[in-house]
């Protein structure tokens, strides 16, 4: 993939080291939060059983990553970079960025939101949003730009940002034990398709979009008083191993080919 050389940039420099510690604060912040305002639902078979379930544990805390997320960026001065990713790809990679927007929406489980309350479901919608800013903010922004002005190759400002973005989950497993670890190895595949949205894309709309929208469909099976799951819930998961299968094969064709200089452009030794 293409390399890339440190050159100075504007804005503050953030090493990878101090990014982690960045990270870690990112985590302590949406943890706290969860703490402070959150509220016991261990006795429901739901993960957010009530809009003020939802509002509490999900849409405050994560809503205050995202006002971090952006401190951050704003301190750096970063903007156009994070918002902004000119690195070109084939064709075939706009595949991913689209099937992920079908399949979200066609996994969605509308029987199990048409039952709820308004004000839950568009509880869940902000949180699912404020979800999709505040990690691409902080993982194919603020991540793959540290990565990237280090002078990695993109193949490697890939793989860091993601495998970071995996092991942020890794913090779950303090309330769904082994699980977390299953989640954060799917995660980090996960990071990899976001990454590609941002480089199909050309900006750090597209993959906000689409991870929001994708956890919408997600947690969509597990709010209310009685949730059911859908057939669809399987979608997600199905097109995860099709994606995995497809990038084995063609991560070598990410970037466009690159064309030899013509002989008459060549200057004259």
């Amino acid at each position: 993939m293409y390399e890339t050389e440190p050159v100075a940039r504007p804005g503050r420099k953030l090493t990878w080291p101090w990014f982690l510690a960045v990270v870690v604060a990112y985590v302590a912040v949406l943890k706290l939060a969860g703490l402070l305002v959150g509220v016991d639902t261990s006795g429901s078979d739901s993960q957010f059983p009530t809009t003020a379930a939802v509002i509490r544990n999900g849409l405050l805390p994560i809503g205050l990553s995202v006002v971090f997320a952006a401190a951050v960026v704003t301190w750096l001065g970063w903007w156009g970079e994070v918002m902004r990713y000119r690195v070109p790809v084939r064709r075939w990679v706009w595949f991913v960025p689209v099937s992920m927007l079908a399949v979200a929406l066609l996994g969605v489980n509308y029987p199990n939101l048409a039952a709820q309350k308004a004000s839950l479901v568009l509880a869940l919608a902000a949180m699912a949003a404020c979800v999709g800013i505040a990690e691409e903010l902080m993982f194919r922004g603020i991540g793959v730009q540290v990565f990237r002005r280090a002078g990695f190759s993109e193949g490697k400002v890939a793989l860091y940002s993601s495998v970071i973005f995996g092991l942020v989950h890794v913090s779950n497993a303090f309330g769904e034990g082994s699980q977390a670890l299953v989640q954060a190895a799917v995660v980090s595949t996960s990071g990899y398709f976001f990454y590609l949205c941002l480089r199909a894309g050309g900006t750090l709309l597209l993959p906000m979009a689409v991870h929001g929208l994708w956890d919408f469909g997600l947690i969509s099976n597990s709010v209310g008083q009685d949730p059911k799951l859908s057939a669809g819930m399987v979608l997600p998961i199905l097109l995860q191993v099709v994606l995995i299968v497809l990038l084995l094969i063609r991560h070598r064709s990410i970037d466009p080919a690159t064309r030899p200089t013509p002989a008459s452009t060549v200057p004259p030794m």
